[in-house]
């Protein structure tokens, strides 16, 4: 079904053809087109390593979050070959706080396959991309218009919100991913396919925002259908959010003088692989007596003592609250099995998520940068 088809059969009006809205595009991006730390500047080849980097790092985080981390990761590891013979541990280190982790352990998976399958050379095309392990279609086709200028067009947050307003997509997300993107590629000038791709990307996040979109600064207001109806905020058409279960659990904080306990999880799942205290089981409908049970046993501990308050936190499936113990070992408790002393003075060391971050603050009466 071609674009054109796609929206009589929304029974929307067929918006007139025409061919200007790729060179406005451009125009406008030109003008104002944001500096990024991973975007190569005007008449600069784009690092494809730099742009698949950011790309991973972006999925589900805001640029502004993005930004230290992608400059501590080329600082460090400043090509894939580099990264890719880099520890998953110091990847997951570095990674710790910004959210999602199982892209970090992609991330390493993916630089590994790169160094060793491919002489440390990204594939210049979507297919040879998309074999490459933790790159689905859409950072494919990114990472192919903007490091190699293939003429495809990504379709992110941003281009999703443009297009669904620009031609009044009617039909609700996820199912309407199909035909945004056979819209958005209509959108697509002629040669620079990746500048093309930015320059929406740019559009939706400085102009056409979720709330208040600035309409007047855009390049193609003029004909924009949602905007000639005014119900612009109300697009892209979305069904009601599902929110997860609760889950409840206990995390046990211990120290040992200036030490803490910690263990790390399990290398799959959850936070795989990430440093953790010890903790319960994550249930919907624990109680607080069973998860107490959980403890770890420590010869040489006092008794444990709970925190006022819970540490909340909202996974992408599951909101999560957690109890908090604290007890003191002394001088020369060892560790149970799979658990090991850290001194506190070093978390920043350690792999920690943000949900451990938030339970050693509150435990220990930090800020939670300090465990950062």
């Amino acid at each position: 079904m071609s674009p054109k088809s796609a929206l009589k059969a929304t029974s929307e009006p067929v918006l007139p053809e025409t061919s200007l809205r790729p060179t406005l595009l451009l125009q406008w991006y030109d003008r104002h087109r944001r500096r990024l730390p991973w975007r190569a500047v005007p008449g600069e080849a784009s690092d494809p390593y730099r742009v698949w980097l950011s790309e991973i790092m972006l999925q589900q985080t805001t640029v502004k979050a993005v930004g230290p981390y992608f400059e501590k990761f080329i600082a460090r590891w400043p090509d894939v070959t580099a990264l890719g013979r880099a520890s998953l541990d110091d990847v997951l280190r570095m990674w710790a706080g910004l959210g999602y982790y199982s892209r970090a352990r992609n991330l390493h998976t993916c630089a590994v396959a790169v160094t060793r399958d491919h002489g440390g050379v990204f594939p210049n095309t979507e297919e040879g991309l998309r074999a490459l392990p933790g790159i689905g279609p859409y950072t494919a086709a990114a990472i192919a218009a903007i490091a190699f200028d293939r003429r495809t067009m990504p379709v992110d947050g941003n281009i999703e919100r443009v297009v669904s307003r620009l031609f009044a997509v009617e039909e609700e997300l996820p199912q309407a991913k199909p035909l945004i993107q056979q819209l958005a590629a209509t959108l697509l000038a002629e040669s620079r396919s990746g500048d093309s791709a930015q320059a929406l990307m740019d559009l939706g996040a400085s102009i056409c925002t979720p709330k208040k979109p600035a309409c007047s600064l855009c390049p193609l207001h003029e004909d924009c259908t949602a905007r000639a109806r005014g119900i612009q905020q109300s697009f892209p058409r979305k069904a009601p959010k599902k929110n997860g279960t609760l889950r409840r659990g206990a995390a046990f904080v211990a120290t040992r003088g200036d030490e803490l306990l910690v263990r790390s999880r399990a290398e799959k799942g959850l936070l795989g692989g990430m440093t953790e205290v010890p903790g319960s089981d994550w249930l919907a409908g624990q109680d607080d007596a069973r998860a107490r049970q959980q403890a770890p046993e420590l010869k040489g501990l006092s008794r444990w003592q709970r925190k006022l308050g819970v540490v909340t936190h909202v996974f992408t499936h599951f909101p999560l609250e957690l109890v908090v113990y604290t007890a003191k070992a002394q001088a020369r408790t060892r560790a149970p099995e799979g658990m090991r002393w850290v001194p506190i003075a070093t978390l920043a060391d350690e792999a920690l998520p943000n949900v451990m971050r938030k339970v050693i603050a509150h435990a220990l009466g930090l800020s939670p940068a300090a465990s950062s």
